[in-house]
């Protein structure tokens, strides 16, 4: 073999994923169509599981640096400020839930600190390389590359988008809907005026709910915009002049824009792969399934896609590989109805459109009932996201969970049956002994429902793999 996966796409879901392989020492190539990095906002807003992936994979510290927690909206009715807005509920970190809220950075951005961790392992993006074709055996899969090469892999995983080559040589359905009724700019735009400590919302008195959105974006000139087209409108509305004479006409002219960096027409896509499987080929991120940028949940769902592919992938047990698609699908399928909620409420003009409420920041997501979550009773059970939280190990230091779970490997925790605190970090679907961890009040953290002789043991991704004891 020549490597060990193929990566076709090196958006944040092909980089996630391998992040994951080449931390374990996996052989992985990353390969693009595109002649140069993508440069533009686009997914621009990151969920609270996502920061917690990011902390994970080494990179949060560079994502908390670069980009900016969320500002209030300012809403300009006429002209005039007539009040704010916040997209989010206040929310207070917790022990369990660290990162209470999301955070802003612009895609391009995001990819740029994933590459940089990348390459920390000797893996680079191979840019305008284009997968041209592939066939697969029972051993592996044979891959063609536009520059003429010839790739052997064990196993070939289209990340490569919502129009993925990957998915249609496959001949896998992309079941959903097309929606040309509803089209809605999107774009990168200098706005001298505009204070950029706030989100800005501009529309007229008798339609305030019809208009155009500008968001700061932290560590750039620019802000991010959005407006939705009317009939009639086409694609010639991306350019700078119809940009700023759509603003002039709901702002009264007080706003200068320049330097439109990017844009896009974009139009209502929601759609889910059939499959996410055949053989030895897997889909990740937009290629398996596309959201509407309402809610935020697409780019966050394909990291999520990529960071339980990559454990499962270096593994190669084949009820690992097998768990991956019924695991993500199901997650796939309910987050596309969460996106394509909030879109309907943008087209019948509901206020509540702009706020995001608990069902986006993806720490509810559960695999319970999943190949690799046995049934359980209780609050937390398998197959769920592993909390946070602070307790004390064998010396009485202070150790903070997600620190013991950081890295490739699995991690056994048992609770009250050992002489002295402490823990066990385990190679992933190993079984081994532990010692029990108490926490400062001497007594096990609530959240994991620990008992004397319970044991928990937390995936590689984080989730809950079984628990077993009284």
């Amino acid at each position: 073999m020549d490597t060990r996966a193929l990566i076709a796409g090196a958006g944040p879901t092909g980089l996630t994923l391998a992040i994951e392989l080449a931390r374990r020492d996996v052989a992985v190539r990353i390969i693009d169509k595109a002649e140069t990095y993508f440069v533009g906002s686009r997914g621009d807003g990151l969920q609270p599981r996502t920061l917690e992936v990011f902390e994970d994979l080494g990179v949060l510290d560079a994502v908390l640096a670069a980009g900016m927690a969320p500002v209030p909206m300012k809403i300009h009715l006429g002209g005039e400020v007539v009040g704010e807005r916040m997209m989010f509920d206040p929310v207070e970190p917790t022990p369990s839930r660290p990162y209470a809220t999301g955070w802003f950075l612009g895609q391009s951005q995001t990819e740029g600190i994933l590459r940089d961790r990348l390459a920390e392992y000797g893996v680079r993006v191979e840019l305008a390389t284009a997968l041209t074709g592939f066939d697969q055996d029972a051993d592996g899969v044979t891959a063609t590359l536009s520059t003429g090469e010839t790739v052997r892999a064990e196993y070939l995983v289209g990340a490569d988008g919502g129009k993925s080559f990957v998915r249609k040589t496959l001949g896998i359905a992309f079941e959903g809907i097309t929606d040309e009724s509803i089209r809605m700019l999107l774009g990168d735009v200098r706005a001298d005026g505009l204070d950029r400590n706030y989100g800005h919302w501009f529309a007229t008195p008798d339609e305030p709910m019809s208009g155009m959105s500008f968001s700061p974006l932290p560590g750039t000139p620019h802000f991010q915009f959005g407006a939705a087209l009317g009939d009639g409108e086409t694609d010639v509305e991306t350019a700078l002049p119809a940009v700023q004479a759509r603003l002039d006409a709901l702002s009264g002219g007080t706003v200068k824009l320049t330097d439109l960096a990017w844009s896009t027409v974009w139009r209502p896509n929601v759609r889910l792969a059939a499959r996410f499987r055949d053989g030895r080929v897997f889909l990740a991120g937009d290629a398996a399934h596309v959201h509407p940028p309402t809610g935020g949940q697409g780019l966050n769902t394909g990291v999520q896609d990529g960071y339980n592919l990559g454990w499962k992938l270096a593994d190669g047990a084949p009820e690992l590989l097998d768990s991956y698609e019924i695991e993500r699908r199901t997650v796939a399928a309910r987050v596309l109805g969460v996106t394509a909620g909030i879109l309907q409420k943008y087209v019948d003009g509901d206020d509540d459109a702009h706020h995001r409420g608990e069902e986006t920041n993806q720490l509810n997501i559960t695999y319970r009932g999943g190949p690799l979550s046995p049934a359980g009773t209780g609050g937390l059970r398998p197959g769920d996201r592993a909390p946070d939280s602070l307790l004390t190990d064998a010396n009485g230091k202070a150790v903070r969970l997600f620190e013991l779970f950081r890295g490739p490997h699995a991690t056994e925790l048992l609770f009250g049956a050992g002489e002295t605190p402490g823990y066990r970090i385990l190679p992933a679907g190993s079984v081994a002994t532990g010692t029990d961890l108490v926490d400062e009040g001497g007594h096990a953290y609530a959240a994991y429902e620990a008992s004397d002789g319970r044991r928990v043991l937390i995936r590689p991704d984080g989730y809950v793999w079984s628990i077993t004891g009284s």
